[in-house]
């Protein structure tokens, strides 16, 4: 049977990656298309060093270019992989492509976050895939599991460690009481933090991807500049200190969770019970958990980046597309899940519409009166309190902690309620809040 011709835009890590995996594993990949699968062409700007790679493998018959637009349009590519990254030319490449006719296969989480609705109607209109599973939790087969695996459910609602760098760094701050600035350096040092860490601990990175599973999960179209961010860079050793005492983990989670008025979409730092198994996934590990009204709790844990594990990943979605390319269009598995005609209007609720509990942590007089000045504010907006603790200052000191749990109450009145607080004489500075999630259905 007819091979299949790869095109590979980017031979970088993941490009590499995916070069490799292909070559080594060829004849099972091969068993499981049901026809060979093939990279002929590569296009990077670094010609020699591509070059370089492809050539480590005896009687590789692969074209080299700088021109990846010479690529995308070249007759004989049936697939194009685009490992580039980025808003611009990657997107101008991958539209090409699909006016070529060609099917995409993409690890670019932030193109189809911020794109995915335009690149998804093209693809439609001309009859052609869009595979994208490498684009969330690396290795972790997540796309396919909500697009396919839990078709049966009714998802009310998902949350994901999706960023390993974040995760890293909150880990080694547990483990080692070190302040955000030390270990992000140390991470950079030892490779699971790039140059600049803007995208992952600013939290942009997992938005992305929480954007994407969302629209996947509840049938919604692609809707990242509606999504709630925050990071990890306010984080303070303290508070992880606290939590742990509290029973508790931070994560920095994506979250996005159905609900009668519309769909919640938000990344923050949030405090997990310890017991639960998300909480206990350490270091650059990711892990998403996802609640079905048929099947309850799903966990799906592995490595969320890496050479080899995202080419894991890309080379599912490969066979994939090789297996579906001579199949009707509408018989193909849609790119969100759900039918383009079926998508929900479903609203992204605004952020002051959310409820979640809350960890409130301010910095106190210590003198009688203070507690029942602040739960009276509490009171008057409706939240109750669930745990407390206050420390005992430190010698000399007329200040200490008091950390606050409440149960669940709407983010406008928890931002009410900060904001009274601060403005109390016996209240020195701001109050540090973060959100709190069960996780238990």
């Amino acid at each position: 049977m007819k091979a299949i011709n790869v095109g590979l835009l980017g031979i970088g890590t993941v490009g590499g990656g995916t070069y490799a995996v292909l070559t080594r594993n060829q004849e099972e990949i091969t068993r499981r298309a049901g026809r060979p699968i093939r990279i002929t062409a590569v296009a990077d700007r670094n010609v020699e060093r591509a070059r370089e790679l492809v050539n480590t493998v005896v009687g590789a018959d692969v074209k080299v270019t700088d021109d990846a637009f010479s690529l995308v349009k070249d007759p004989s590519i049936d697939i194009v992989v685009e490992l580039i990254g980025g808003y611009t030319t990657a997107l101008d490449l991958v539209m090409m492509a699909i006016d070529n006719g060609k099917h995409v296969v993409t690890a670019n989480k932030a193109l189809l976050a911020v794109h995915g609705n335009e690149i998804f109607a093209a693809a439609q209109k001309k009859g052609v895939m869009v595979a994208f599973e490498a684009a969330v939790a690396g290795g972790i087969p997540i796309i396919k599991a909500l697009r396919e695996g839990l078709s049966a459910n009714r998802i009310q609602w998902l949350a994901g460690i999706i960023n390993g760098t974040t995760n890293f760094i909150l880990s080694e701050m547990r483990d080692k009481g070190h302040g955000f600035t030390a270990v992000l350096h140390e991470a950079q040092r030892l490779g699971y933090a790039e140059a600049d860490p803007t995208f992952d601990i600013e939290g942009i990175d997992a938005a992305h991807k929480v954007t994407l599973m969302a629209a996947i999960a509840f049938g919604i179209p692609v809707q990242f500049d509606r999504a709630h961010v925050e990071g990890i860079t306010k984080l303070d050793a303290v508070d992880i200190k606290y939590a742990e005492q509290l029973g508790y983990r931070i994560k920095l989670l994506g979250i996005a969770k159905r609900k009668v008025a519309g769909v919640e979409l938000r990344v923050h730092p949030t405090l997990i019970p310890s017991k639960r198994l998300i909480a206990n996934v350490e270091g650059a590990m990711n892990a998403v958990l996802v609640w079905g009204d048929a099947v309850g709790a799903t966990l799906y844990y592995g490595k969320g980046a890496g050479a080899e594990p995202t080419a894991s990943a890309v080379i599912a979605d490969l066979v994939d597309v090789t297996r579906l390319a001579t199949a009707d269009p509408q018989n193909r598995v849609p790119h969100l899940a759900f039918q383009p005609d079926q998508l929900s209007d479903l609203p992204i609720l605004p952020m002051d519409e959310v409820e979640t509990a809350c960890y409130l942590r301010m910095r106190a007089l210590d003198k009688p009166g203070v507690l029942a000045e602040v739960t009276r504010i509490l009171a008057d907006l409706n939240i109750s309190i669930d745990a407390m603790i206050q420390k005992e200052p430190a010698e000399g000191e007329d200040q200490t902690d008091v950390v606050l749990l409440t149960h669940l109450a709407r983010e406008k009145y928890i931002n009410a309620a900060i904001h009274k607080i601060e403005a109390l004489d016996c209240i020195h500075g701001k109050v540090v809040r973060i959100r709190m999630e069960a996780l238990n259905g």
